[in-house]
């Protein structure tokens, strides 16, 4: 009898013959050769049918390429600044826009502001250097805020790019405009102001001679100006129909002019100028852009002096994002005055019966 297995195998065996009865049948051998278990000196001869049992060899791991050390923030901001002295020469003397380089700037800040706020609160410190050029810092510092809050609502890179470099060339038109006007522009009047006024315009056509990468560029520097009721200029738009690049530009180019203004007008102090745009400019800039603002710079930023309802008196060292108002506090000087031996840190947000009255001056004052 053939067996269906026996025929897959390929090996077919007989019915063995009876055995005599006088003597026990002999056992019965399988038909089956034994199994051999594959070693290394083993051929393929000598295996039969049986496969070999390969193992891929194992790669070794890839080197772990250690990231980069952050990029100092000081430096950056001041390469920034350079480049935009060197968007002046190149405003009077022609020739082509270097939009590889700017690109690569922006794009190097880009990946500051994402490891640390260090960038960030350099851009926002309100003093200018002495004798700069105050056209190529205001634009720096806009270029870099206006990074940092359009990473806080959601940005991707491709679209903080852009931003980027608009709000780097925003006013380059003002480079062609007297001082005077740029030192008066709260009191201009008749042809003055419309001269002025004429700075979006004027600045668009001229970074749009210049080719940029993006056609969206030009849209954001012109619109910079526009405001949320129409109150703006040169087209008088209204919220949906406002770039809202040039809205993030709008309000960061009024923040950063009020807390650094030209040498002959006043300046407020950070959480001045956030309470002057929540007080007597909300309706013009869009509530979420003004909360963005507000968490990242708050009314306390770092360094700020500042009064607890003890007494007390220290220094912000660290901002709080969900509850701007609660930051981290250093205290120097107890309820008396009195200076502390040593310093004692402050979380705000875990003291819910402590809050800050109110900046003071740097002797507690």
């Amino acid at each position: 009898m053939v067996r269906m297995s026996d025929l897959v195998r390929g090996i077919v065996r007989e019915s063995p013959p009876a055995p005599p009865p006088e003597r026990p049948a002999p056992p019965e051998r399988s038909a089956e050769p034994p199994h051999v278990t594959p070693t290394r000196r083993m051929s393929l001869a000598s295996l039969g049918t049986e496969p070999i049992e390969r193992r891929e060899p194992v790669p070794p791991p890839e080197p772990r390429i250690p990231e980069a050390p952050a990029e100092r923030p000081e430096p950056l901001f001041a390469e920034i600044q350079e480049f935009l002295v060197e968007v002046h020469g190149l405003l009077r003397g022609g020739g082509g826009f270097p939009w590889a380089r700017l690109q690569a700037l922006v794009d190097r800040a880009i990946t500051a502001l994402a490891r640390s706020a260090d960038l960030f609160w350099v851009a926002n410190n309100p003093a200018a250097p002495p004798a700069v050029d105050y056209i190529a810092f205001h634009q720096a510092r806009v270029c870099v805020l206006a990074l940092r809050i359009g990473g806080g609502v959601g940005y991707d890179r491709v679209r903080l790019t852009a931003l980027g470099q608009a709000a780097a060339l925003f006013d380059v038109a003002l480079w062609q405009m007297p001082d005077s006007i740029l030192r008066r522009v709260d009191a201009l009047s008749g042809e003055e102001l419309a001269l002025w006024r004429s700075h979006p315009r004027q600045s668009a056509e001229i970074v749009r001679r210049w080719g940029p990468p993006d056609e969206h560029i030009v849209q954001t520097i012109l619109e910079h100006h526009e405001r949320e009721q129409g109150q703006g200029f040169p087209q008088a738009l209204q919220g949906p129909t406002i770039d809202p690049d040039a809205k993030i530009v709008a309000l960061v180019d009024t923040y950063t002019a009020l807390t650094v203004p030209p040498a002959s007008r006043s300046r407020l102090r950070p959480h001045e100028a956030i309470r002057e745009i929540v007080k007597t400019r909300n309706d013009q800039f869009p509530s979420a852009l003004i909360k963005a603002l507000l968490s990242e710079i708050s009314v306390f930023p770092p360094g700020t002096v500042v009064r607890l309802n003890t007494d007390e008196v220290g220094r912000v060292t660290a901002v709080n994002r969900n509850h701007p108002l609660r930051p981290k506090v250093e205290i120097f000087a107890d309820g008396k005055g009195q200076r502390l031996a040593v310093a004692k840190m402050l979380d705000l947000s875990e003291a819910p019966f402590l809050y800050i009255t109110g900046p003071v001056g740097e002797g507690g004052r």
